[in-house]
């Protein structure tokens, strides 16, 4: 089994930072993969993914502001966030998985909001 843990969400005016993190635990061999959101009345979209070998790619939306990085030894993917805008307000999630689908994992979900 795998238990993915999200935290660092929380309410922050315009222009301001956060990070979020996820942490994974389990015996199950899985990889960091990506962040999600998902705002309210939209559907979840991609927001940053990272690859085995640490290629990075960013939505457009986002390039630029937000970085996704993993920190292996500690089983941990990050987004840092930064000059946040109010359109970043959403759930964000992390995925994990493992060269399929059918073992994508995700967390519980952090909110955050941003104040304009």
């Amino acid at each position: 089994q795998v238990q993915l843990v999200e935290s660092g969400g929380g309410l922050v005016q315009a222009g301001g930072s956060l990070r979020l993190s996820c942490v994974a635990s389990g015996t199950v061999k899985i990889e960091p993969v990506a962040w999600y959101r998902q705002a309210p009345g939209k559907e979840r979209e991609l927001v940053a993914s990272i690859s085995r070998r640490g290629d990075t790619n960013y939505a457009d939306a986002v390039k630029g502001r937000f970085a996704i990085s993993r920190d292996n030894s500690k089983r941990t993917l990050y987004l840092q966030m930064d000059n946040l805008k109010a359109e970043d307000t959403g759930v964000y999630y992390c995925k994990w998985s493992w060269g399929s689908a059918i073992y994508d994992h995700w967390g519980q979900g952090t909110q955050v909001t941003v104040s304009s």
